[in-house]
């Protein structure tokens, strides 16, 4: 994916209130920040956050957290913060394999993945979300009833998918291969992407795992 950079997006994270800046000093006691005893669930690669912010509004009793790596997307979804009242959502820019140093053993409840970056080329399958390599850094990280939950609408990242995470020693507990005629689109909300994609009549793959 090409991103266009935002001159000053660096500066502008810096300063939001919305960003935890030194997310590792928060590993092990993120409910002191938001102050309740809730559920975590995090987004890794939350692009411009329409989707976590939307389980934030309907979920007041859960705790979200979104993940971007990018500077310049984040910022987008920054600007669509400053519109809503919300005390359960929080934002961090870091990188997805630097998640254990943010969080504690058993921290997160749910984890989604949404319309990540396929890198189709073999040579680059390790920069995949549901890589094992990736698939450790969760298994560090989400309690042990805890969740994860893909969505795409890459039919070669969707297969690949279904045999990397049960090869990590995780289970599918729940998948399809068109989520939005499945009983899996109950309570569904979607993703700037999947609402593009699937206006073109694009079917969405999802699956859900555990361990």
């Amino acid at each position: 994916m090409r991103l266009r950079h935002i001159p000053g997006s660096e500066e502008a994270i810096a300063l939001s209130p919305y960003v935890v800046q030194e997310p590792e000093k928060q590993k092990g006691c993120w409910h002191n920040l938001f102050g309740n005893a809730n559920p975590i669930a995090i987004e890794v690669g939350m692009g411009k956050g329409r989707f976590i912010m939307e389980l934030a509004k309907e979920n007041p009793d859960w705790n979200y957290i979104g993940i971007e790596r990018y500077s310049s997307v984040l910022l987008r979804g920054l600007e669509k913060r400053k519109e809503l009242e919300l005390t359960n959502i929080w934002f961090l820019c870091i990188d997805a394999k630097n998640l254990a140093d943010s969080f504690a053993g058993g921290e997160v409840k749910r984890i989604y993945l949404n319309f990540s970056d396929p890198w189709p080329k073999d040579r680059h399958a390790k920069r995949r979300l549901t890589s094992p390599d990736f698939l450790k850094v969760y298994d560090q990280i989400l309690a042990g009833d805890g969740r994860l939950e893909f969505k795409t609408d890459n039919q070669g990242l969707f297969a690949y998918s279904m045999e990397a995470i049960p090869a990590a020693g995780w289970k599918i507990l729940e998948h399809t291969d068109d989520l939005h005629h499945s009983p899996m689109a109950r309570g569904n909300v979607m993703t700037e992407y999947e609402e593009k994609f699937s206006a073109q009549g694009n079917p969405i793959y999802k699956l859900i795992a555990g361990r």
